[in-house]
């Protein structure tokens, strides 16, 4: 994913993006500036708005039992292998705070900041999240409990998920911050479960995002779960962030 380091005034018709979910106190609306003087200066946010094909768009056929990872774009779906993590996941497990000093917009260190997602689990995950030597981690999709993304508000935590090459996360709920930051740069869909499927699925399980049909199916288990539907956040993602949406939209000018 290639990034050009940009400051775009935001447009007066580009307020306000609501996930489905009521889960969330706040409610994790997106809301922007709506005067024309006032601008974003998120650093991830800013560093994204050129994506034209997204990280983890890997295939364009969709794989049904395979755990290769793959997605497929005429309608939304992931499918590879699982990555499970309990509650209250914060911002310095995802990325901790002295791999900060990466910027985005440079390619290798793009690289590097996905290298090191989820670094800052405790010892208790056995499991790395990307294995040691690696840039990529082999888990298109993290299922965690409850306030994933918790903490401080650095824009790396979406980013360097997306640059590690997952396409997803599925949570119970959310910190406000790390939805909005998801959406806004487009790295990951940050999607919501019905229940706890951080208790139902086990880190290494196939599994299959419909996102048309807002379901998650466990092929390793057999089990279906519901999703609540992502909304017009969606479209957003899938433009590769908010600024990318604006110029698909014509709300700004393209380059």
């Amino acid at each position: 994913m290639a990034f050009t380091t940009t400051t775009t005034t935001t447009p007066q018709n580009l307020t306000t993006f609501t996930s489905s979910s009521h889960k969330l106190t706040p409610s994790h609306s997106l809301t922007f500036p709506t005067h024309p003087t006032q601008t974003l200066t998120s650093r991830a946010i800013s560093t994204s708005i050129s994506t034209s094909t997204r990280i983890h768009t890997l295939s364009t056929t969709r794989a049904t039992s395979s755990p290769s990872s793959s997605t497929t774009s005429a309608e939304t779906t992931f499918h590879g292998l699982c990555y499970v993590v309990g509650d209250n996941i914060d911002t310095d497990q995802i990325i901790p705070a002295e791999y900060l000093t990466l910027v985005p917009s440079k390619p290798d260190e793009y690289q590097k900041l996905g290298s090191y997602a989820l670094i800052g689990l405790p010892s208790s995950y056995a499991t790395r999240f990307v294995e040691p030597g690696e840039l990529k981690t082999k888990y298109t999709v993290i299922i965690a409990g409850s306030n994933f993304g918790c903490g401080s508000s650095r824009e790396h935590a979406p980013v360097a998920l997306g640059a590690s090459g997952t396409a997803a996360v599925v949570a119970e709920s959310y910190a406000r911050i790390f939805f909005r930051n998801s959406v806004a740069t487009g790295e990951v869909y940050p999607l919501e479960s019905e229940g706890r499927l951080c208790e139902e699925c086990r880190t290494g399980d196939v599994v299959t995002i419909e996102m048309k049909e807002s379901k998650l199916i466990n092929h390793t288990t057999g089990k279906e779960y519901v999703l609540k539907a992502i909304g017009d956040a969606g479209p957003v993602i899938e433009a590769g962030g908010i600024f990318a949406y604006a110029r698909k939209t014509g709300m700004i000018p393209s380059r």
